[in-house]
């Protein structure tokens, strides 16, 4: 598969500048390749009255000190209406419903290639936005297609699997070409504050909070109790289900019991209706693993996906390693997955992103799963 380039010729692009490396690196590497280069800052989160607004704004001083560096414009805008009725209260919501969502992905899909495109392209007269993402991607007759990066570890096709062909169109992924190391690498030697700047985690445009004090500030918790899978013993106490997810081992607090052996325990239940932690011993008890799963919100990049029945690859999380599937439709709006091999902590409200070889295809979001 031969990658094509679109030819800058001058051509305008808007790059999302978050004060991080892969962003800064981003713009010098569309400038090196001829294109008219010009920042915009996002601004997502109105939130200030904690720590994140000292964050946000070294953020914004990092973003203008790379494009000064670079001699380019830096706009801002700020979307955190857009980011509170899009992203933040469908993660609540599921929370909320009990189910694990993934902010990152609701977020690239509603701010970072929807907002900032249109803001882009219909107030700054952009021909292409850029991100500092690690995905390719491939024109063809077809269509525009989205490819995974080429640094296997930093690779985000998961994220973005809610992206349009049209969307990948008008968008420009230099550092999915590169190696993370090659990006610092890059940046250090153009002088860039960014080039050893940690790379962000936590909640998309949020930060890193400690996740269950953030999340008890919008959801009361509500206090239950933790039962074995097996016997159906109350072991301990949980803070409250939404702060657990399937296949979780850390911060139980239930070490240490009689009559039990050595093993971890894992998260393998949310009993809504009882307000009860299930938990088990062994990362690959029965009621951990699934032989299939249940999709819906399908959404696929070339909006016609897969034929089916079809042999493909999935991913149930980030950085897992491919699961190969068979999938089946059973309407137009759910697909039936089933796993060669049985596959442990596959969550609701997770997505499950498919992929054929290199390319991504889409996905959508875990409904269920098929046991047995």
């Amino acid at each position: 598969m031969t990658l094509s380039t679109p030819n800058p010729n001058g051509k305008k692009v808007i790059v999302g500048m978050s004060g991080g490396v892969d962003s800064s690196v981003s713009a010098y590497l569309l400038m090196q390749q001829g294109y008219q280069v010009e920042g915009l800052f996002m601004k997502n989160w109105e939130e200030d009255d904690t720590d994140e607004y000292c964050a946000a704004s070294e953020d914004l001083k990092d973003a203008q000190s790379v494009c000064d560096k670079l001699g380019i414009k830096l706009h801002t805008v700020n979307f955190a209406a857009e980011y509170w009725d899009n992203v933040f209260e469908y993660f609540l919501a599921e929370y909320k419903a009990g189910r694990t969502p993934n902010p990152d992905i609701i977020c690239n899909k509603e701010i970072k290639f929807k907002a900032f495109l249109e803001f882009a392209d219909e107030i700054l007269d952009a021909d292409y936005i850029a991100m500092g993402h690690y995905v390719r991607r491939y024109d063809s007759a077809d269509g525009t297609q989205m490819l995974r990066g080429v640094d296997g570890n930093k690779d985000q096709s998961y994220f973005l699997y809610t992206l349009s062909h049209e969307q990948v169109a008008k968008s420009l992924f230099p550092v999915g070409e590169l190696e993370k190391h090659q990006v610092r690498d890059i940046a250090k030697e153009m002088g860039l504050i960014t080039h050893d700047k940690k790379d962000s985690t936590g909640i998309c445009f949020i930060g890193e909070r400690k996740f269950t004090d953030f999340l008890a500030t919008y959801l009361p918790a509500q206090p239950g109790d933790i039962e074995t899978a097996d016997e159906g013993e109350v072991i301990g106490t949980h803070q409250g289900l939404m702060y657990h997810t399937l296949g979780q081992r850390k911060g139980l607090g239930i070490g240490g019991l009689k009559n039990s052996n050595d093993d971890p325990w894992y998260v393998v239940d949310k009993d809504l209706t009882r307000n009860v932690l299930v938990v088990a011993q062994g990362g690959k008890h029965p009621r951990l693993m699934s032989t299939g799963m249940l999709v819906n919100q399908l959404h696929w990049v070339d909006r016609k996906g897969p034929s089916a029945p079809t042999k493909i690859t999935v991913k149930t999380r980030y950085r897992q390693q491919d699961v190969h599937c068979t999938v089946t439709y059973d309407d137009d709006s759910n697909l039936r997955v089933i796993f060669d091999e049985p596959v442990a902590a596959v969550t609701p409200g997770q997505s499950a992103v498919f992929y054929d070889g290199e390319v991504c295809l889409g996905g959508g979001i875990i409904d269920c799963l098929i046991r047995g």
